[in-house]
């Protein structure tokens, strides 16, 4: 079988030791159940223990069976209806409509999401709010960089919830109690705080390497406040800031300041835009051997997980197993097999999935010119590719709700040839052997900012140099320069960053009317297991959630966080992979 080479980091912490692969002096330490407030957080080891359960804890927020933020965020818009299987229940609906009616049974959707976000925030809470109790190294401590990491873990995680659920308790303690709902200019404040912290306190230096592809950077940290600072302006229609009750006011971010941090990205010459479009993803570069088993490397082009135009990427192994699932090692991505097809279809390159996410022909139709490149890099065209023909297809597609004959390349699992008793068969690529389970051992990296995102987002600030960006961005596609306005830029986005969980929130930072048009403007026709279905929308409803989900009805989440206090939120490092190279 040919080999095609792409890195997988398992928690983003792979190069936390500036290593390449597993090694017994990382893997072989004490076990840390026994650990607890009492008896750890005391020297800058256990610190570093302590942030990978925080790295941990913010993957888990991919890797537990949830709905999951990138879907959640995909669905929503005017980009893709819900899909899935003829005959599943209507969550999905319910997430694209913005209406409980399509399935009232489905009011705890977001209980898993919910869950393993604060589970998140308060392993980071514990390290925070124990920072001066540890012995910090007096010569070439990693203090600054190990807590800049954490407090900008705590604002990704923040900045996630506060945008899908609104008004949400915020906490920056590890404590055990309940909490009224926060006003949303707080958390955006915390939010903040922590971004600018984790800005001044991450070295320029840190994290740039390959070996520590995953950790953050204090670029990510910057490009996230740029975005958190034109979501907030945008939805809440002011600047952010907020003053407490003894007039001390935190989270003061100014549009100068948003435009430096982007700048500062730009200006670093660490990342540049792919020659390609299509070789940032798997799904769009990666060409099968279509007589012999593995991938055509002369064909692929797939420019690997940690490419130059990555700026923050959330990195996931194929190694979990369902022994594995709740125990905070179980790392493959588990929202991507909704991207994949309807199964049982699986056609070389895709591999098969539940068939969420259908495009829908109306977006693509009307963002895309015919020649532009990104509209092929990012959709499937079932028809067009043939794979409509395929034996496979008419199961899947008799089984497939809401079937647009597109759906979502980006972020498709994929599948290869694989010799077996003779014969070719067809295998999830996600493991050299093709072992993987369809389920839980995706691991295609979930891209956050792409360097692309932070051109058009410097330019949408008033860069002074929006035009030579705007160039940038549409010049790789192949077209000619337009005039730099808002309207355009907005449009660029569109097409630019199309099915990567943005869109919606562009959407709705525009006003949660200028959301709801385009949602409605999206309805037409589909077919549910073959048989011809409208899709509609009804805009006084969406209007009326704000753009917000409902957040779970359970008694927040301390009964399942806090069994686990004893253990400081860290995980057993042995059930941490280090570096994996999956031979295809």
């Amino acid at each position: 079988m040919n080999k095609f080479k792409v890195n997988i980091l398992a928690l983003g912490v792979v190069g936390l030791l500036g290593m390449s692969s597993c090694s017994e002096s990382f893997l072989d330490v004490n076990s840390m159940t026994n650990s607890n407030t009492d008896n750890f957080y005391k020297t800058e080891a256990d610190a570093w223990r302590a942030l990978i359960g925080c790295y941990n804890g913010w993957r888990q927020t991919s890797t537990a069976p949830g709905i999951g933020f990138y879907v959640a965020s995909t669905v929503m818009g005017d980009e893709c209806y819900g899909g899935t299987g003829n005959s599943d229940a209507r969550n999905y609906q319910v997430i694209d409509r913005f209406d409980q009616s399509e399935s009232p049974a489905d009011l705890q959707m977001y209980a898993q999401d919910w869950k393993m976000y604060y589970q998140g925030v308060y392993r980071c809470n514990e390290l925070i709010t124990r920072e001066d109790q540890i012995k910090w190294k007096d010569k070439d401590s990693n203090r600054g960089l190990y807590m800049g990491e954490c407090h900008a873990l705590r604002a990704f995680l923040y900045f996630d919830m506060v945008r899908l659920w609104g008004n949400i308790p915020l906490f920056l303690e590890p404590v055990n109690e309940n909490r009224s709902q926060a006003d949303p200019a707080e958390v955006y404040a915390a939010i903040f705080e922590d971004l600018k912290y984790a800005i001044a306190n991450i070295p320029g230096d840190a994290n740039l390497e390959k070996s520590q592809f995953g950790r953050i950077t204090k670029y990510a940290a910057e490009a996230i406040l740029a975005r958190a600072y034109l979501y907030y302006t945008g939805y809440y229609g002011q600047e952010p800031g907020f003053t407490n009750e003894s007039g001390e006011t935190t989270g003061v971010v100014t549009k100068a300041e948003a435009l430096a941090a982007v700048e500062d990205v730009i200006a670093s010459g660490n990342y540049e835009l792919l020659d390609s479009y299509k070789d940032f993803w798997p799904a769009s570069s990666l060409v099968a051997n279509t007589t012999s088993a593995g991938w055509n490397e002369a064909a692929s082009t797939y420019a690997g997980d940690a490419n130059s135009e990555v700026v923050l990427s959330m990195n996931f192994t194929p190694m979990a197993s369902y022994a594995t699932e709740g125990s905070g090692s179980a790392d493959g991505n588990r929202w991507q097999v909704m991207m994949g097809m309807r199964s049982p279809l699986s056609v070389v390159p895709y591999y098969c999935g539940w068939g969420a996410c259908t495009v829908i022909p109306s977006f693509i139709n009307s963002i895309y010119d015919a020649a532009d490149p990104r509209r092929t890099a990012g959709v499937i065209d079932i028809a067009g590719e043939g794979i409509g023909s395929d034996a496979n297809f008419k199961p899947s597609y008799n089984d497939w709700r809401e079937y647009t004959g597109y759906t979502v390349k980006k972020y498709s699992p994929i599948a290869f040839y694989q010799l077996e008793n003779g014969a070719l068969v067809i295998k999830n690529a996600n493991m050299s052997t093709g072992a993987g389970d369809m389920q839980i051992n995706n691991c295609q990296s979930y891209n956050i900012i792409r360097y692309a995102d932070v051109l058009l987002m410097a330019a949408e600030l008033g860069s002074p140099q929006a035009a030579t960006y705007m160039h940038r961005i549409r010049s790789r596609a192949g077209l000619s320069d337009i005039p730099v306005n808002k309207e355009n830029i907005m449009a660029e986005r569109a097409r630019e960053l199309a099915f990567e969980g943005i869109r919606y929130w562009d959407l709705l930072r525009q006003g949660v009317e200028v959301m709801a048009d385009a949602v409605v403007a999206s309805a037409g026709s589909v077919q549910n297991g073959g048989s011809p279905a409208q899709v509609s929308y009804n805009r006084n409803k969406i209007i009326a959630t704000k753009g917000l989900r409902r957040f779970p009805t359970i008694r927040l989440f301390f009964q399942t966080v806090c069994l686990s206090r004893t253990q400081v939120g860290l995980i057993d490092l042995k059930e941490t992979h280090s570096y994996y190279t999956i031979i295809f």
